[in-house]
């Protein structure tokens, strides 16, 4: 290259340099300007350009980013600026004032959700930033608060941020002046005629009410109230109408009988003025407030003379509006018991006929109302002509429901999965889904589709978990209880279940779900999805897991690691918490208990297979257990034998069993249930084959030799399981001189093993025959006091009786004639 072509180049890279520097983009620039003075570093354009970045370099890069993008209108500017926010958080205390000051007192700057976010973000991150904006609400709070509310719901909502942070106000007063001044300014927005930022107000309003409504409430009167009510209007864009939901939950919570009594007022006079837009309003707000305040809700629907002349209403009223509104309340009332009656009552007629021809999505509303009265665990208790004929209506919906949820319409699906969640509850229904293939897989492509925060989700999974619900097992306690409920009911015999809804069918119908790929598409659904919703999960895993036959399958769709990665991701400490961890540990044990534990969790895999004891062991500690009913053993027997199982894979993994959990084994040891403390045996004959194992209970300390003082007494007991268990641990202790020598110590642990030698169980016998020879073969002191022991119990009698019961040649003559021939020397 020419010089001429390298002086070019370099003037080229030198003003390169100098716009990448302005824009924000140093290390670039730098890069360029370095590559200019290696091919011209005398040139006048590249020393000028040196000059120049060097006094750009003073100023701060977020300081040079707002400034071309407020002046220069410069988006790219922007971007960097928010990224810078987003990315580096601190700012200087004098910087971050100056780019606040910069930023706010611009108007019409494009894009504004740019200079929106550039404020949230220096509120939100600079405390100096904080202080400015404090500092300018003291000296004109509705100055400073319009200059910043007209930029974006973002910088709006961090004033009421700002209103709340005690740390950027000097003065407790003044912090409560001025929150009590901004919050009255959201509600003037909110009263203002020709505006389009009623969600921005109602953000405002509501963080405020959520944060400190004890203060604030006061300032909302009848026709503040009115305006957040009208907000609930089912026509206002989703973000405003939750927003509005918010503020009017808060202010009915602490408005004492003012609030709900407006309510009413406002509801009421809206019915009675025969004006469409009016009637469709007082809907709306009806159907909003029975979720947040549903004793109050349901006192106005139940006014006398209301419900029966809704339908009169709606019949003059033929807007589609109107009547769409009409069914959102109907079905919101649902939740009340007496209200379902009342719809019971007044409206069936009229919902069938919306069903039957009814345009958009309201045909699957007026299905879902009908679901929800026609309720068969209501029915149940009814008897006669009637409530059958009902109970027969609420079985014809379920086409309609099947239909409606092959449409690819979301409302429509909705509608479908929340009227079947109901009506599921009837065992015929149960059968009748569970049977229908296509069905299940319209169900689970429907789970798969949704966001899974809907209550299209929440649904669904309630239908499975209907479908494959399980009834409690009762202990005979809590049926004696249930049969003299009955007699004080006056009831001369207890109901008894449907035979669908023994576990038989149940187990019919789980087999249907798990062959629905059920179980894939809950691991593809099961990370985002709420706290309710897991735990409904976790409820339908423990239920298809009760089958062994199905165990196997569960797993190849990761069902196993499904359960173990919720159990870990569930942190919180509330009861329900607690108790969806526990039936996710619950369901992984029963899959542990059938399946080789090593296919499910690999030794080169991930999450290792020692990751599963954690949740194993908690099922046994059942630390939060009260003494408040009957403790349910189940869990705890399972867990025994998966963890059983899991200690037979390696003995890494059996050391690190008795490292976390000999405490707990030791209790259950000691446990008055028969197969708890079986289950509990079996696991220390695993646990010993390994060295922690064979340590805990032949060190010889104190620990140690009570430990075997437990485990021969457990050799002693009827039960045969606990015996063979307990014979198999000692066979393996009687190894090691420190377990032998624990045994000689107490009165009859010789003859204990010498029991287990004349066991009629051919498999006791064995243990017992090992134990013995075990006992008499350890070099030394021991192994002498042992045979000496033995033959002082008619150790040779017994032995001789077992050659000669057992005969031929097989091991337990061989093992007899071994033990004899030392005991005779």
């Amino acid at each position: 290259m020419s010089e001429k072509e390298n002086e070019d180049r370099a003037v080229t890279l030198a003003n390169e340099a100098v716009e990448l520097v302005a824009s924000g983009q140093a290390e670039h620039g730098s890069r360029a300007l370095r590559e200019a003075a290696s091919l011209a570093p005398e040139h006048p354009a590249v020393k000028a350009a040196f000059v120049k970045i060097q006094s750009e370099d003073s100023i701060h890069t977020l300081q040079k980013l707002c400034g071309k993008f407020i002046l220069e209108q410069d988006e790219g500017a922007g971007k960097e600026a928010l990224s810078y926010l987003d990315r580096s958080g601190a700012v200087p205390a004098d910087i971050a004032q100056e780019c606040l000051e910069l930023v706010i007192k611009e108007r019409n700057i494009k894009p504004t959700n740019l200079q929106d976010g550039i404020v949230a973000g220096l509120l939100r991150e600079s405390i100096a930033a904080k202080n400015a904006m404090a500092k300018r609400l003291r000296a004109g709070t509705t100055a400073a608060f319009g200059q910043v509310y007209d930029i974006g719901d973002r910088s709006a909502i961090s004033i009421a941020d700002l209103v709340l942070t005690n740390s950027a106000w000097s003065k407790e007063s003044e912090r409560e002046e001025c929150e009590e001044d901004v919050f009255q300014l959201f509600l003037a927005k909110l009263l203002e005629v020709g505006h389009d930022y009623d969600g921005r107000a109602l953000k405002g309003i509501a963080r405020l009410l959520a944060a400190d409504a004890g203060r604030l409430h006061p300032y909302i009167d009848d026709a503040i109230f009115d305006a957040i009510l009208c907000s609930l209007d089912n026509r206002e864009p989703d973000e405003v109408r939750s927003q509005a939901t918010l503020a009017t939950a808060k202010y009915l919570e602490l408005s004492g009988e003012n609030g709900p009594a407006y309510l009413g007022k406002f509801i009421f006079t809206r019915l009675t003025t025969g004006r469409s837009e009016e009637i469709l309003l007082a809907f709306s707000v009806a159907a909003a407030v029975f979720p947040i305040v549903p004793t109050h809700a349901a006192a106005l629907f139940l006014t006398d003379g209301f419900v029966p002349s809704l339908v009169p209403l709606l019949d003059k009223n033929k807007s589609g509006g109107v009547e769409h509104a009409a069914l959102s309340t109907l079905s919101a009332a649902c939740v009340d018991s007496a209200c379902r009656e009342a719809i019971r009552k007044h409206c069936v007629h009229w919902l069938n006929h919306v069903m039957n021809s009814g345009k958009d999505d309201r045909p699957g509303l007026a299905a879902v109302i009908l679901a929800k009265v026609l309720d068969p665990t209501m029915l149940g208790k009814d008897t006669g002509e009637k409530a059958q004929q009902e109970k027969d209506g609420a079985s014809s919906l379920v086409p309609m429901f099947k239909k409606l949820l092959a449409d690819p319409g979301p409302a429509s699906k909705q509608s479908s999965i929340e009227g079947l969640a109901y009506l599921s509850i009837q065992p015929t229904i149960k059968e009748e889904l569970a049977n229908d293939r296509g069905f299940l897989t319209n169900v689970l492509e429907t789970l798969k589709d949704s966001q899974p925060l809907t209550s299209t989700v929440f649904g669904a999974l309630t239908l499975i978990d209907h479908l494959t619900r399980y009834l409690p097992v009762l202990s005979e306690e809590q049926k004696r209880m249930n049969q003299l409920k009955a007699y004080a009911n006056a009831s001369k015999t207890t109901t008894q279940p449907d035979p669908l809804d023994e576990a038989a069918a149940v187990s019919r119908r789980c087999k249907a779900v798990v062959e629905a790929g059920a179980v894939s598409t809950f691991v593809a659904i099961s990370r985002n999805l709420s706290s309710a919703s897991t735990a409904i999960l976790m409820a339908i895993m423990l239920s298809i897991t009760h089958t062994q036959a199905l165990r196997g399958t569960i797993a190849q769709q990761r069902g196993a690691k499904l359960l173990l990665l919720r159990y870990t991701s569930i942190t919180g400490t509330s009861g329900t918490d607690h108790q969806t961890r526990r039936t996710a540990a619950h369901a992984l044990a029963r899959i542990l208990i059938s399946v080789d534990p090593s296919l499910i969790f690999p030794a080169s895999g991930n999450p290792p297979l020692t990751s599963t004891i954690r949740p194993l062991l908690s099922l046994i500690a059942d630390k939060d257990h009260t003494d408040e009913g009957p403790r349910d053993l189940l869990p705890i027997f399972e867990s025994l034998l998966a963890l059983t199982n899991i200690a037979s894979t390696s003995p890494e993994i059996s050391d690190t069993i008795t490292r976390q959990a000999l405490p707990i084994i030791g209790d259950l040891l000691l446990s008055n249930n028969t197969s708890i403390q079986r289950a509990t045996t079996e696991l220390v004959c695993n646990l010993t084959n390994a060295p922690a194992g064979i340590e805990a209970f032949a060190d010889e300390s104190n620990a140690a030799d009570t430990r075997l003082h437990v485990l021969l007494a457990l050799a002693d007991v009827e039960d045969i399981g606990t015996r063979k268990a307990a014979g198999g641990a000692l066979a393996g202790l009687t190894a090691f001189e420190g377990a032998v020598k624990g045994i000689l110590k107490r009165e009859r642990g010789v003859e204990i093993l010498l029991d287990l030698c004349a066991d009629a169980e051919r498999d006791i016998v064995h243990r017992g025959l090992v134990c013995v020879g075990n006992c008499m073969a350890i070099e030394g002191k021991v192994g002498e006091e042992a045979r000496k022991k033995i033959e002082g119990n008619h150790g040779a009698e017994i032995l001789k009786n077992v050659v000669r019961r057992s005969g031929g040649e097989g091991v337990l003559v061989k093992l007899g004639r071994e033990a004899l021939d030392v005991l005779m020397r």
